[in-house]
C-alpha cells in the first residue's frame, strides 16, 4: 500500500476520489439523486487536491483522508455545476449544505491553534475494507511534522468508525446535537475526537 497527497496524482484523481466519497458517503447522498453516476459528475470538481491523502493498492484508490490546518477548507464547489447535474433545486440544497457544514468558522467548537490538523472525509473502498486501510492513513498523517494534535468529528451513529479511532488513540472531546436532519439522517450528535502526539 502506498499513500500519497493527492497532489502527486494530478487532476485524473479528482473523478476517483469522488467516486469513493460517492460510495462511501452514498447514504448520506441519496437525497439529492440516486444515481451514483450523477452524484460523482456533480463532486468531482470539488475536492481541494492539496489536503487529500490516497491510499494506492494495486493501481486503485483504497482509501482517503483530508488533513488540513484550521484556516483553510477542503471543498471549494460551484453552485452552477452542482445545478447542472442535480436540478435546480437539490443542486440549490446541496450548494447551501456544503456552505453551513463545510465551509464555515470556526469549523470545530474545540480550541484549534496552528499545530491542530482536522481530519476529514476518512474513507475506505469497499473492495479494500478490513485490510487496515484507515488505520494506516491515519498513522501516515501522524507522522506529518507540522502537527502536534489531530481533530476529527464523527456521528454518533458511525460506531465502526468511532471504534476504530479510539483504538488508535483519539479521545473523545465533546459532542454537539445536530440542529438540521437529524429525523432524515438518524444522527443525533456529532463527536469530537483528538489525538495528540506523545
Amino acid at each position: 500500500m502506498e499513500i500519497k497527497k493527492a497532489t502527486e496524482f494530478g487532476n485524473d484523481i479528482q473523478a476517483k476520489i469522488s467516486e469513493l466519497f460517492v460510495e462511501a458517503f452514498e447514504k448520506d447522498l441519496r437525497y439529492f439523486s440516486k444515481d451514483k453516476e450523477k452524484l460523482i459528475k456533480a463532486l468531482t470538481h470539488i475536492f481541494v487536491l492539496e489536503y487529500f491523502y490516497v491510499a494506492i493498492i494495486d493501481n486503485e484508490v483504497a482509501g482517503m483522508a483530508v488533513c488540513i490546518d484550521k484556516d483553510h477548507f477542503c471543498i471549494n464547489h460551484n453552485k452552477d455545476v452542482l445545478i447542472k447535474y442535480l436540478g435546480t433545486l437539490k443542486g440549490f440544497m446541496l450548494n447551501i449544505i456544503i456552505k453551513y457544514y463545510f465551509n464555515k468558522y470556526p469549523k470545530y467548537p474545540v480550541e484549534m491553534d496552528v499545530k491542530t490538523a482536522s481530519i476529514e472525509f476518512v474513507a475506505t473502498s469497499a473492495n479494500h475494507r478490513k485490510k487496515g486501510v484507515a488505520s494506516k492513513i491515519m498513522n501516515h498523517l501522524f507522522a506529518l511534522p507540522e502537527y502536534k494534535d489531530y481533530i476529527l468529528e464523527v456521528a454518533d451513529t458511525n460506531t465502526n468508525a468511532f471504534e476504530l479511532y479510539k483504538k488508535l488513540g483519539y479521545k473523545e472531546v465533546c459532542r454537539k446535537k445536530m440542529k438540521f436532519g437529524s429525523k432524515y439522517s438518524g444522527i443525533n450528535y456529532f463527536v469530537y475526537m483528538k489525538y495528540s502526539k506523545k
